[in-house]
């Protein structure tokens, strides 16, 4: 038997099996949730002139307290085209151009008009350039706005789209084959007899990816027969194949053997992780294999690991894996032994409360869960109201 991989290693190891798929150009509306797999910089300025910040009048600084003759109007869409001289002031709206010797907004609140002549009714403004966004406040042709790898929400595409970008670089959409493994399955809903079981692991799985840029191949229900896992695996196309059940050692855990005798290679197996010790990793053809454990629990948690983030590593997110936070413990908890724990946790009250039962098997405790609580391996007895890591899972 190999040794356990420490959790942190195992992703190592998994990210460095591929580089990020192929880049290609797509439309800002088809880029969303995606990953940037260049910079994206500026194709222009922003804003490409002084603009107003108010509506109210454009003026010269130098002429107050006024008074002033009015000569024209600027709104966004039609600048006034000419320039103001001493004592002038053109009638201005949030979003126009400032007119040429312009340099200050006198806000309409603070103003007083009569026909063409135009007073100060207030204060007035205090500083030169007073209520003007001034060209490129926002950024300057050639910034770099998005840095590779950062996700491309809809912030930032809607900066890339006024930037002046109609297309972004991003990777490829992943195709991603699920299949589970086990006779004893059957589709949810199918009349069960026996030993049947309703199959979940593909539906979970998909909608654990469902947020990210891939494109899923349902493989199915697979049999216990090594002839027709091979079978199935030797017409796999795909950059990532990920199964359930039949990872571990058992006389019907099939998937190792039938994965080598389709040319695949193994490059670990066997996590030190709870739940999930029987996950294995490792590469057939351009594609890259995660075999996880059958209990719905140790998929899950395996999928969070390192299905997800090997999905967004392949995507060119720059950041692929869960992030924690840190809350307090709502009860106690005991020292934890030689494998990494991810409790199932309910959220109460900002603490987090450790489900009685975690067996792997269990589905209810894990939809009532809303976050994972980590425990390292050999992690001493910690008290109620210790803070502990936890990965949010709503």
């Amino acid at each position: 038997m190999p040794a356990l991989l420490p959790v942190a290693e195992a992703q190592s190891r998994l990210f460095a099996l591929a580089a990020p798929v192929p880049v290609e150009q797509v439309s800002l509306a088809h880029a969303a949730g995606r990953w940037a797999a260049r910079d994206i910089s500026a194709l222009r300025t922003q804003p490409a002139a002084n603009l107003s910040a108010m509506d109210g009048y454009a003026i010269r600084f130098a002429d107050l307290p006024g008074p002033w003759e009015v000569i024209g109007e600027s709104a966004a869409g039609r600048s006034f085209s000419g320039a103001l001289g001493a004592g002038q002031a053109v009638r201005i709206f949030t979003g126009a151009a400032m007119p040429a010797g312009s340099d200050t907004v006198l806000v309409q609140e603070e103003a007083a008009r009569d026909g063409d002549r135009l007073r100060l009714a207030g204060e007035g403004p205090t500083a030169r350039g007073r209520n003007v966004r001034p060209r490129g406040l926002d950024f300057t042709e050639g910034e770099v706005l998005v840095r590779a790898g950062e996700r491309l929400t809809p912030a930032r595409l809607a900066l890339a789209g006024i930037a002046g970008h109609a297309t972004l670089p991003v990777c490829r959409r992943l195709r991603v084959a699920i299949a589970a493994t086990g006779d004893e399955l059957v589709a949810p809903g199918t009349p069960l007899t026996g030993a049947q079981l309703p199959e979940t692991n593909r539906l979970m799985l998909a909608a654990q990816l469902a947020d990210l840029p891939v494109e899923i191949l349902d493989l199915g229900i697979l049999p216990d027969d090594r002839a027709a896992l091979e079978t199935a695996f030797r017409s796999v196309s795909a950059d990532m194949l990920v199964t359930s059940g039949g990872a571990s050692v058992g006389d019907h855990d099939l998937v190792r053997p039938a994965l080598e005798a389709a040319g695949g290679t193994i490059d670990f197996w066997r996590i030190a992780l709870r739940p999930g010790k029987p996950m294995m990793a490792g590469r057939l053809g351009g594609a890259i294999v995660l075999g996880l454990p059958g209990n719905p629990v140790s998929a899950f948690v395996t999928a969070l690991l390192f299905v997800r983030p090997l999905a967004a590593h392949l995507s060119g997110t720059m950041d692929p894996l869960p992030s924690g936070r840190m809350v307090p413990l709502g009860e106690a908890l005991p020292a934890n032994g030689v494998r990494a724990d991810y409790l199932r946790a309910e959220l109460r009250g900002g603490r987090a409360f450790a489900s009685t039962i975690q067996d792997s098997s269990m589905l209810r405790t894990l939809a009532r869960a809303g976050c994972l609580i980590v425990r390292a391996p050999h992690a001493p007895s910690a008290q109620s109201g210790e803070a502990v890591e936890i990965l949010d899972l709503s």
